[in-house]
């Protein structure tokens, strides 16, 4: 067996069975935690101001970059402003299984939030969503500017300055899902 197609098994079974793996090790919450488990996720994701966006490239390597993001919405749906012709638009187009990272700013804890990525090039939001500082990125008048809009199926919360931990032995830890 080839070299190529080896790795291309390999890479297979690894995204078959990587879902499996994330769900085992997260630690179901009970309805009544839900609310301090959102709020807990908020303060962490205002005060990280950036987080990691992670897609898969087309060799099923995964793909880490820094954004930008705008503060969530209620449901914790995020956006992004990127650059149209950028490698992650390429990457979304081809799997828009993303994944985001905030750390919080005591570095105590993280939300991380598994969704699905959309690409918005509406010309009314996106006008809504800009930010100035982002001029000098899209100097011929926001030319290229799309934006990333992702919807959340699940996400995770640790924060030990805030008492919410994972399983003692096993380390998984609380998930809220998102329907």
């Amino acid at each position: 067996m080839s070299y190529t197609k080896l790795l291309f098994f390999i890479s297979l079974i690894v995204l078959v069975l990587l879902p499996f793996q994330i769900y085992s090790q997260q630690l179901e919450v009970e309805e009544s935690d839900k609310k301090e488990l959102k709020m807990a996720a908020r303060e962490i994701i205002e005060a990280s101001q950036t987080c990691t966006l992670i897609t898969i490239d087309n060799n099923a390597i995964p793909m880490v970059r820094i954004m930008d993001p705008f503060a969530p919405e209620e449901d914790f749906t995020i956006w992004f402003g990127t650059n149209a012709k950028s490698r992650k638009v390429k990457q979304i187009k081809q799997n828009p299984n993303v994944t985001l990272y905030y750390q919080d700013s005591d570095s105590s804890g993280y939300v991380v939030i598994h969704g699905i990525a959309q690409l918005v090039d509406d010309a009314k939001e996106k006008q809504t969503r800009w930010k100035e500082a982002w001029e000098d990125f899209y100097p011929n008048d926001r030319e290229n500017y799309l934006l990333i809009k992702v919807s959340p199926q699940w996400m995770e919360i640790l924060s030990v300055s805030r008492g919410i931990l994972g399983d003692e032995s096993t380390w998984k830890t609380p998930v809220l899902r998102f329907d």
